[in-house]
């Protein structure tokens, strides 16, 4: 590994490259923050690919990516005189010992879950002058399942949360009865709430056992395209076509590709 003075060589070096691509390249030169948006956010899901996958290498080329994009942003910023990398720096610094008082204070924390709720504590402290709700910290761009789990973990940081399992168990029971309901009445739009709901409580349960939906739903997702390509391959293999059978044999070959992969 490298030494501290061989990083910040490093990351000197990128900060030079980026300013000469500004000035020099007719790509760089025109990126604004709207056009580099999109762009972050694809840079952002391949990062997440790779540590999906597990797989070191792409992960380093992927943050090598999103940090370029962290530069460019704060390059552009300099730029409209508003902030340069400097202050992008010192501005996290300073929250990271702010938010962190039994490291850089004298507050007592027994485990990390102390941690995260004073995290979130002193955030709802910090914004108190400009926010009304501990829940605006939480972007409105991000996806649903992200979304649903950052604003049940801000509202447990100040301790709105069920205790024990049972709580959790008779709400989803709850929603799934009322979900269940709507659907033999015949009532789409009331069971797209409903199942909202279902899902809601889901994630709730999934979140306060340190689960992460996003990552647990994505290696489902996976695990089913393993299984079902690998059912496509059985069927391929005796000269079948799979549209031509039922759900009853596609679901043996599916039984059979599971025992596989």
């Amino acid at each position: 590994m490298h030494t501290k003075k061989q990083k910040l060589e490093a990351f000197s070096k990128l900060l030079v490259v980026m300013d000469e691509l500004r000035e020099q390249c007719p790509w760089d030169k025109k990126q604004t923050y709207e056009s580099l948006r999109p762009l972050t956010i694809e840079e952002t899901h391949e990062l997440g690919e790779a540590i999906l996958d597990g797989n070191e290498d792409e992960i380093k080329k992927e943050l090598g990516d999103l940090l370029l994009h962290i530069v460019f942003y704060a390059k552009i910023g300099e730029e409209n005189k508003s902030f340069d990398i400097a202050d992008v720096s010192t501005e996290i610094v300073k929250k990271l010992i702010y938010r962190h008082p039994h490291i850089y204070g004298d507050a007592k924390v027994k485990n990390a879950e102390e941690v995260k709720q004073n995290w979130e504590k002193l955030k709802l402290k910090e914004g108190n002058k400009k926010k009304k709700s501990v829940l605006e910290g939480v972007p409105k761009s991000l996806p649903t399942l992200i979304k649903a789990s950052r604003l049940q973990e801000k509202v447990a940081g100040v301790g709105f949360e069920w205790q024990n399992n049972e709580d959790f168990y008779k709400k989803i029971e709850e929603e799934l009865q009322e979900f269940k309901t709507e659907i033999e009445n015949n009532q789409p739009e009331k069971a797209e709430e409903e199942f909202g709901d279902l899902v809601f409580a889901l994630i709730n349960f999934a979140r306060s056992k340190k689960i992460n939906v996003d990552n647990a739903l994505e290696k489902t997702n996976l695990k089913f395209i393993k299984r079902f390509q690998k059912l496509e391959e059985l069927i391929q293999k005796e000269n079948k076509n799979i549209a031509s059978l039922n759900l009853e044999e596609m679901m043996k070959y599916y039984n059979l590709a599971k025992k596989i992969v």
